[in-house]
């Protein structure tokens, strides 16, 4: 049936009635029922012949129990006889009409004699009583931060509910009701004296006074229907599925259930949700979004949206301290005040012209804009060519850092040919900044000029002058403000200004800045997320200034997205379901095109940082000299492999250079061909060693490749992986257990009259975050390979080069010596670089199959990079780093296994650790899914972190070696966080 048509007569005004207000300090009085758990088994077992075990559930006003028998669950509530008997009839004729129509909602239960309401007295109280259907799951108010697709589904169903609604009518919904926004005038000045705190007061005041003021022009245009009013996080219940995601699974508490206006739904589910979005009130975006693709609301329904949700968050918080003044020991309402007051600071955290556009924005209209006519701003600019400055996250002007220098964008516009500017709209990368879960402002929403000292400026429009903060001002016209900084010879605060009046003249800089909302002083910069509703408030100043400052929109990372993966192979993975854009990084940061610097914690590679100067240096001026292939006769070849036999134990004496990890475990594995005469190879499982056809045979990872273990050729025989935490056998003394598998590998190998080739292995666990192997472990495989003419390799790629702190060699922490060491990963800081260290004999012993060379891995730009990482590493005081800071990360890491159950243990040392996520410490149930929810939760607080192991339950955590304490700090805290308040209902 169509939406009624409030009429303007019958709106609030009646509110203010004493009869109204009467019926509404009625209720509002009213504490808790009396019931004890005794009392309500016996209403249970007299009226529904129930046998059952109660828990009481939390209510403001009212009492409820969940039941649990033998047949099932029910819940029942209570509440006092006060409630009008036609209104709770309402609620049930909804359930029915609601399911019906395919709602999740609760059924009723009939009693005994057949009623599904009953009045009892209990104690001397008339009370009222029913049973309902419990609908399975819990409610997600105690998860502080909600991802927007649970925002968007809990839109979804408000809409859904509304759509139902519409038609439904009952003269149970005719009621006087203080969550009714048709009268949160009165209730607000009824309740206002509760707050006892004057400071308090004065803000929830200033609240209300701004949301009437903002709603009252719109209240003729809202239309009216039957609403649920309760859609929130306390009453929507949700069950986790296979995969960890939560799932919708009901509605509950039609407690509010009333005639009013349709808006006021979404209104009171968007306010629930500012609790969920650390202070950001754009982020219930989502919720809008979601209803009005289901149930289009009017332009003058989504104006009236904001302001009604400040109403309902002034309300939330007058409610609870009028129900705390009569109830004082009300658990659920002394739980729930301390969010109230936080949805009520979210509320008022913005300005009200910024949400109004952004929800406008959200339900696909665009807001208001207005046209620029008038004088010209800088008449002395007219003609004049403007040089635009970029600064922009791939600016040619930044580089090594020098962005962190304070006022290093100023200093550089004023080093430039006047008259120049920079750009509005602009990605700043000055404006970013490191190890902080917020945003930074990077967006510019004015422009700055660099002109002649003494030029005019010239109001394009009459208004008047206003004097503002931080040493700003502006010309506030009737439709939009002009502000400024750096003018001279300005205007007194509050004078009327003509238009073509000169309002002062040029400094050396001047900033100019247009903003559509007359009562505001904008910010200069916006963080990315709220940027395009700030550029709808503060656009371009183009008009007035007459030449083009205008940034070029950046490229759009999902289309970019779709380019890749319309043309890059998909086995080649990337990071991220919705991965940020990425081009460029520092130190251990990688930054975004919108200037978001993110804490990397998972690249090896880089083991210096990124963007290191030195490399930049080495490289531009090799390649500027000389690249070729390692057949020719250089310098750099041989001083590079001077350096690393250096690093290796003594007796090693041979080095070959090749591009990657991969590469040079697919030689070493052709050299124990080759010297021992054999093919046969002993791997570990749960293993990765590449992805060539030799290194993929001997990895066992199924996380790299879920068919690994049923595709290896006979010539690979995996032996049980020497897990210490979750194998067979653990604890650093299990090597025993671990061996008698070797043992029995070997001894197959043997009895079909094979020639053993060799064993490889990763020294430290590196797949499994970095868990070192039990004692004793190598010392002995090595002893029985070497004794069947076998070589050792020692996979060192993830863990060697000084990464673990403690050792340089990941084989030092197990006292062996390998035959064979490969190296690749940081030995490049991402130049591609590998290498195989060995001993003259096993090298030779190719060299009677053939040459090798590697056309790239010991070119002259490589090995002049390779000896730049070394020296860097050496004078940089990196391996000192790794190994004291790494010392620091531990001893975090292990404070978070002992705060948080679902942290099962710390792996590894220096910069190569591991954090195991399990569900069970008993079972070690991996918490893969919580995993992945806790690298997903980390990169929106501004850190890159992905799962590893079989499993994906283990933090792998491997970053440049250049990280800081500080780093380490927001790291694990942020982990803190997400565990405590993001993670669990």
């Amino acid at each position: 049936m169509p939406l009624q048509q409030e009429s303007p007569d019958s709106l609030i005004s009646s509110a203010h009635s004493a009869q109204v207000l009467d019926a509404l300090r009625e209720r509002a009085s009213l504490p808790s029922p009396q019931l004890d758990e005794s009392q309500a088994c016996d209403l249970l077992r007299t009226h529904y012949c129930i046998e059952a075990q109660l828990t009481p559930l939390g209510s403001q006003q009212d009492l409820n129990f969940r039941v649990d028998t033998a047949q099932g669950r029910h819940v029942l509530k209570v509440c006092h006889a006060s409630y009008a008997q036609v209104e709770i009839e309402a609620q049930h004729a909804a359930l029915a009409y609601l399911r019906e129509q395919g709602l999740p909602v609760a059924a009723v239960r009939n009693a005994n004699d057949g009623q599904t309401l009953l009045s009892v007295e209990y104690g001397g109280q008339s009370l009222r009583a029913r049973l309902l259907e419990f609908l399975e799951g819990q409610p997600v108010t105690r998860i502080k931060h909600l991802e927007p697709r649970l925002m968007a589904e809990l839109g979804s169903l408000c809409a859904r509910l509304d759509v139902a609604l519409a038609g439904f009518q009952h003269p149970g919904l005719e009621r006087t009701l203080q969550w009714d926004p048709r009268h949160a005038s009165a209730v607000i000045a009824d309740l206002l004296p509760v707050v006892q705190d004057p400071e308090r007061r004065q803000h929830v005041e200033s609240a209300a006074q701004l949301a009437a003021s903002k709603l009252q022009p719109l209240l003729a245009h809202l239309p009216v229907q039957a609403v649920h009013l309760d859609v929130t996080d306390d009453n929507v219940v949700w069950q986790r599925d296979a995969e960890y995601q939560w799932q919708l699974s009901g509605v509950i508490d039609f407690g509010d259930l009333c005639h009013s206006w349709r808006i006021a739904d979404l209104s009171v589910t968007c306010a629930a949700l500012l609790h969920h979005v650390g202070g950001d009130p754009l982020r219930i975006l989502p919720a809008v979004e979601a209803y009005q693709a289901i149930n289009p609301l009017k332009e003058q329904e989504l104006r009236a949206l904001w302001p009604m949700i400040i109403n309902r968050a002034v309300i939330l918080v007058l409610s609870s301290e009028q129900q705390l003044a009569v109830d004082p020991g009300n658990q659920y309402t002394q739980t729930n005040i301390v969010h109230e007051w936080e949805i009520l600071r979210t509320a008022m955290a913005v300005p009200f012209s910024l949400m109004e556009n952004a929800i406008l924005m959200a339900a696909g209209q665009r807001p208001e804009s207005v046209e620029l006519t008038g004088a010209a701003l800088l008449p002395a600019l007219a003609g004049q060519a403007v040089n635009r400055l970029d600064l922009g996250v791939l600016s040619r002007h930044y580089e090594a850092g020098n962005w962190e220098r304070p006022g290093f964008d100023q200093d550089l516009l004023l080093a430039q040919p006047a008259p120049s500017c920079t750009l509005h709209g602009e990605y700043r990368l000055s404006q970013t900044h490191i190890d902080r879960t917020d945003e930074p402002a990077t967006c510019a929403l004015g422009v700055e000029l660099h002109i002649a000292p003494g030029n005019a400026v010239v109001a394009p429009q009459a208004g008047h002058w206003v004097q503002g903060e931080n040493g700003r001002s502006a010309l506030r016209t009737a439709h939009w403000s002009l502000w400024f900084g750096g003018l001279e010879q300005q205007p007194e605060h509050g004078q009327p200004i003509a238009a073509g009046q000169p309002l002062g003249t040029t400094g050396p800089l001047l900033s100019v800045q247009l903003c559509l909302d007359t009562e505001l002083q904008p910010p200069f910069f916006a963080v990315p997320s709220h940027a395009p509703v700030w550029l709808t408030l503060c656009p371009s100043p183009q008009a007035l200034l007459g030449f083009d400052c205008d940034a070029a929109p950046l490229p759009d990372p999902q289309a970019l997205l779709a380019r890749r993966d319309a043309s890059f192979a998909r086995s080649q993975k990337h990071y991220y379901a919705q991965p940020p854009h990425i081009e460029r990084g520092w130190r251990n940061y990688l930054i975004d095109m919108q200037g978001r610097s993110y804490l990397d914690m998972l690249n090896n590679v880089a083991v210096l940082g990124h963007g290191h100067p030195r490399m930049v240096a080495e490289s531009a001026r090799q390649w500027s000299l000389l690249n070729t292939n390692s057949r020719f006769h250089y310098a750099a070849i041989a001083e590079f492999s001077e350096r690393l036999l250096e690093l290796a134990p003594p007796g090693f004496d041979r080095v070959f250079l090749v591009n990657s990890g991969t590469e040079a475990d697919d030689l070493a594995i052709r050299l124990a061909w080759a010297f021992s005469g054999g093919r046969d190879m002993l791997s570990v499982l749960e293993a990765y060693h590449g992805w060539s056809v030799a290194t993929d045979a001997i990895s066992t990872s199924i996380a790299d490749n879920p068919q690994a273990l049923e595709t290896r050729p006979e010539w690979v025989h995996p032996v049980e992986a020497p897990n210490t935490f979750r194998g067979r056998y653990r604890g650093a003394d299990s090597a025993a257990g671990y061996l008698r598998d070797v043992h029995a590998k070997l001894d197959a190998i043997d009895s079909a009259g094979r020639q053993l080739a060799g064993f490889i292995c990763e020294p430290v666990y590196g797949n499994a975050g970095g868990i070192a192997l039990p004692d004793g472990y190598l010392q002995e495989v090595y002893a029985q390979v070497r004794s069947r003419g076998g070589v050792c390799i020692a996979d060192e790629v993830q863990v060697g080069y000084g990464r673990l702190g403690e050792h340089f060699w990941g084989f030092e922490q197990q006292g062996v010596v390998p035959d064979i060491i490969t190296m690749a990963k940081g030995m490049g800081n991402g130049q591609p670089l590998g290498v195989v260290i060995t001993r003259r004999e096993i090298a030779e012993a190719l060299e009677a199959e053939g040459y090798f060379f590697s056309s790239a891995g010991g070119s002259p730009v490589s090995c002049r990079i390779g000896i730049a990482v070394l020296d860097v590493m050496r004078d940089e005081g990196l391996w000192d780093n790794a190994r004291d800071v790494g010392r620091y990360f531990k001893s975090r890491l292990e404070g978070l296994v002992d705060k948080h159950p679902i942290c099962g243990a710390a792996h590894g040392s220096g910069f190569y650790l591991g954090l195991e996520l399990v569900r069970d410490r008993q079972t070690l149930e991996p918490a893969t899914e919580e995993t992945t929810l806790l690298c997903n939760r980390l990169r929106d607080l501004g850190i890159f972190m992905q799962p590893t192991g079989d499993y994906l339950n283990i933090l792998k955590i491997k970053p440049p070696m250049c990280t800081t304490r500080e780093s380490v700090d927001y790291f694990v805290d942020s982990i803190d966080q997400v565990l405590s308040h993001d993670l669990y209902a």
